[in-house]
């Protein structure tokens, strides 16, 4: 894991990084400057126990794709979830929060993953456990307002003009940040149809 302090506040970035892309980084830099993050960690995934992985790029090549489309000296690119041999996000946050005492972390992802979020396993308590940011992504807009975490959680939502606060807070707390969209996915890359 990379070297971080207590008191500092790092955004939580999981994905497959297949491959990394120009969305990824418009992510990062919103949710590093709104919530005001001393860190990001693109936590490159060995694969994802949703999807079909079986055609995944070896993992030391999404490193060096997340690591060479990289500039930002804020963002730590690391694959330690494949050295702990963890498979579901709530047991790499369960390890993040062991290790790290004292750090205030955020869970940062799309919009796009939000509608499917009640199927992560052991969701409900990736909610209790660390604050989120969903970032709007093109086409998910309307999620938080449809999704099965959106309803249940409603009462938990920050405001997203209070957003530098979400480190702060006890969770259950999460919060929508709109900004600029990408309509670039790393599908759409594999698939022919943009250039990472």
């Amino acid at each position: 894991m990379p070297h971080v302090e207590p008191g500092m506040s790092v955004g939580l970035f999981g994905g497959s990084f297949n491959p990394p892309h120009d969305g990824h980084l418009l992510v990062t830099e919103l949710a590093t400057r709104r919530l005001q993050l001393n860190q990001i960690w693109w936590m490159v995934t060995p694969g994802n126990p949703l999807k079909d992985t079986a055609a995944l790029p070896p993992l030391a090549d999404r490193i060096a794709w997340s690591e060479a489309i990289n500039s930002n000296p804020r963002v730590k690119v690391t694959a330690f979830e494949a050295s702990h041999d963890v498979r579901f996000t709530s047991e790499t946050l369960a390890l993040v929060r062991r290790y790290n005492p004292g750090v205030r972390f955020v869970w940062i992802m799309g919009a796009d993953n939000l509608a499917d979020f009640h199927r992560w396993q052991n969701w409900r308590d990736i909610v209790q456990a660390f604050p989120i940011a969903v970032i709007d992504r093109p086409g998910a807009t309307l999620s938080y307002l449809s999704s099965k975490m959106a309803k249940t959680f409603d009462y938990a939502r920050l405001d997203e003009g209070d957003a530098a606060l979400l480190s702060f807070l006890e969770p259950p707390v999460w919060t929508f940040l709109h900004g600029p969209r990408s309509p670039v996915s790393s599908t759409a890359i594999r698939d022919g149809l943009h250039k990472p």
